[in-house]
């Protein structure tokens, strides 16, 4: 009989302690849902760590974890590739007028170093930042793929 009883308060504290991880993890993913929303995204990606690592009993809560975690990876990316498109931009224009300066300098055979040297910073920039936009173009079509297999 006291084994009964026992094995009933152990298996009560059990599914209480359960109950109250789930309330706990759910908590964590909705403070990161909350921050995603408001663009806090390394707080978001910090958050859902902490419920994969305090609770990993919670696969549900998780599995959400892993989606969301999924939409602030894609949301970075595509803040990036904005920021990186306009800095191309400004960097192809820059290329093209320097370029266009030593073509005509080299015509009139008085380009100097400085202007070879601006040429080729420039020609780097224009090329790292082409890079850059590509990688990110990259991740955001595998991201868009992860997604859709996950549907």
């Amino acid at each position: 009989m006291r084994i009964l009883l026992w094995l009933t308060v152990v298996l009560l504290f059990l599914a209480a302690c359960e109950d109250g991880e789930k309330k706990a993890a759910v908590a964590l993913l909705n403070q990161a849902e909350r921050q995603f929303e408001s663009k806090d995204y390394q707080a978001a990606l910090n958050s859902i760590d902490s419920l994969r690592h305090l609770y990993p009993t919670a696969i549900e809560e998780r599995k959400r974890a892993l989606r969301l975690k999924q939409e602030i990876s894609l949301r970075q990316a595509q803040d990036d590739l904005a920021l990186t498109d306009s800095a191309l931009q400004i960097a192809i224009a820059t290329y093209e007028y320097q370029r266009e300066l030593v073509e005509r300098k080299k015509a009139e055979l008085c380009v100097t170093k400085e202007e070879l040297d601006r040429l080729n910073q420039a020609r780097t920039k224009r090329d790292s930042l082409q890079v850059r936009f590509d990688v990110q173009c990259a991740k955001i079509r595998y991201i868009h793929k992860k997604q859709k297999e996950d549907m």
